[in-house]
């Protein structure tokens, strides 16, 4: 029987500082790995926090700057930090941050970083999510590979890891490319999300901690994965910091809903602690990765369980750039791949 120890971080970043978050993100990892996890994971935008303000008001000029400046670039010191981390215990990190790019614009993010320190995949979220948009960029065709292929040396050999965060678990068409990929572990990250409170609820009751977990639980159940349910919290410190008391997220203290989610479906772990959504920690779980085989053979829908002879998807994997050559050929080519 391979099993392999995962650990979902539950925690608090410390909001918009770069430098603090990268510090903490170091001694979670370390914690975790010497629980045994040999896989840590953390929720979207954990570095420098989540930027709940975006639904409190349109516009911050002087946080969305101090924003860009706490960002994580993928070439700098503080990547260099947490893949060292990663290599020294031996433990695969699945990173969620905000990334500066050269320019100083912002992507939603997300990194895996191998057990042996080596940035295996990096990728921006294809869509930002309504006010999201407000400061954060797209990703292009490059960021449609969300698996990668992680070697944890014996007894359990290579596996495939993927990662979305947040709303992309909406999309049907990016989820059905992602199993495509063949991942037997996905991590599901999320911001600080609140509890559902009925039908007077302000937002929807998909951004909700039970809206959120059901995309969770439908993701493994569709792509017959384990999941790891990543969600942070967020303190009076946060609110503080980034004025979000009158907003739809990060109003109250909470937003920690984190879990393991077998691949039927089912939620493996119990609420953290004492179920309070402000509690902070780490949820552990031991993974039995032959029961992904198990259900796959009930339900593969991208294998026995689909009709490529009647439906199938278009992908373009082509990255979009701001400068290209100029074409010389009079007959351009579709950029399609068929699968």
């Amino acid at each position: 029987m391979a099993t392999i120890r995962v650990a979902v971080i539950q925690s608090e970043p410390v909001w918009l500082d770069l430098a603090g978050s990268v510090k903490k993100a170091v001694g979670l990892i370390e914690e975790a790995a010497k629980g045994g996890a040999r896989i840590v994971a953390f929720a979207e935008s954990w570095i420098p926090g989540y930027p709940a303000w975006i639904w409190a008001r349109p516009v911050d000029f002087e946080l969305q700057t101090k924003y860009i400046y706490n960002s994580l670039a993928i070439e700098s010191d503080e990547m260099e930090q947490i893949k060292e981390t990663a290599k020294k215990y031996s433990i695969a990190v699945v990173l969620g941050f905000s990334e500066r790019s050269p320019s100083n614009s912002v992507y939603i993010a997300q990194a895996i970083i191998s057990p042996q320190g080596e940035l295996v995949l990096h990728r921006r979220k294809v869509k930002p999510t309504h006010m999201e948009r407000t400061i954060f960029g797209d990703g292009s065709g490059g960021d449609l590979t969300n698996v990668a292929e992680l070697d944890f040396g014996a007894p359990l050999g290579k596996i495939k890891v993927g990662t979305f965060a947040c709303w992309e678990h909406t999309q049907p068409l990016l989820k059905y490319h992602s199993i495509t990929q063949g991942e037997v572990i996905h991590i599901s990250m999320w911001p600080p999300i609140d509890p559902s409170t009925g039908v007077d609820h302000p937002g929807l009751w998909s951004m909700t901690a039970d809206g959120c977990q059901n995309l969770s639980q439908t993701y493994a159940i569709e792509s017959g994965t384990y999941v790891l349910h990543a969600t942070a919290v967020c303190s009076q410190d946060g609110i503080d910091a980034m004025g979000t008391q009158n907003g739809l997220t990060c109003a109250k203290p909470g937003g920690g809903h984190s879990c393991i989610i077998g691949p039927d479906g089912r939620r493996l772990t119990p609420p953290l602690g004492d179920g309070s959504p402000d509690t902070q920690g780490i949820v552990y779980g031991d993974l039995d990765l032959t029961k992904v085989v198990g259900n796959r053979g009930f339900l593969d829908i991208v294998g026995h369980y689909s009709r490529p002879d009647l439906l199938w998807l278009g992908v373009d994997k082509e990255k979009k750039e701001v400068v290209v050559p100029k074409v010389t050929t009079k007959q351009s080519q579709p950029r399609q791949e068929i699968i």
